[in-house]
């Protein structure tokens, strides 16, 4: 299994939330409250045109979140 920030997962991929960086304190409670934490799957759905927001699918919805937040998640990708 390779570990990335989930902003470096490949379209289309799935993956396994490993940690939240310390880069994500101004903003961990958000990340929390939406459901992103250690050990949910998560797969990318889609990239918006010039790369900024992401959408994710997690725990049964699809999500949206800024570059830079995924920037501080890393993730496990699990492997086909």
């Amino acid at each position: 299994m390779s570990s990335y920030t989930l902003n470096h997962l490949p379209l289309g991929h799935e993956a396994v939330i490993a940690r939240l960086l310390p880069q994500s304190l101004p903003f961990r409670r958000k990340l929390l409250a939406m459901g992103i934490t250690p050990g949910c799957k998560v797969s990318l759905v889609r990239v918006a045109p010039f790369g900024d927001p992401i959408e994710i699918k997690m725990r049964g919805f699809l999500l949206c979140i800024r570059s830079c937040e995924a920037a501080t998640i890393e993730v496990m990708e699990i492997e086909r």
